[in-house]
């Protein structure tokens, strides 16, 4: 069983960039599928990135797509997502998230869940 710690949230700007990091222990990020998602106040969670176990597929909503990017880093077992061109919309929890099978069911929700990490974007 993975354990996730999401990190590097903060206050950022409208425009800014932030780059949040999730760290795992207990197995190794290359044996999941990875996603990131968020929760805002009065909405329902949504993905907002995920990328199969190999690296190859990845998937982003157009919410946020050309704005964010999820990365792996093996060596470190860290999963990231960096997020640029930062718009109020974006304020949010975000969760990171691993599941050992990447199919269409991984935006609804994964197996294994961080406690989430607070951006909030202000203009």
């Amino acid at each position: 069983q993975v354990q996730l710690v999401e990190s590097g949230g903060g206050l950022v700007q409208a425009g800014g960039s932030l780059r949040l990091s999730c760290a795992a222990s207990g197995r190794t990020v290359s044996s999941y599928a990875m996603g990131w998602f968020r929760q805002a106040p009065g909405k329902e969670r949504e993905c907002v990135a995920a990328i199969n176990r190999s690296g190859s597929n990845a998937y982003y909503p157009d919410s946020v797509k050309d704005r964010f990017t999820i990365s792996r880093d093996k060596a470190k077992n860290t999963v990231y997502l960096q997020m640029n061109n930062l718009k109020l919309e974006d304020t949010a929890v975000y969760y990171c998230a691993a599941d050992p099978n990447y199919g269409p069911g991984v935006v609804d929700g994964m197996d294994y869940w961080g406690k989430g990490t607070l951006v909030t974007v202000s203009s």
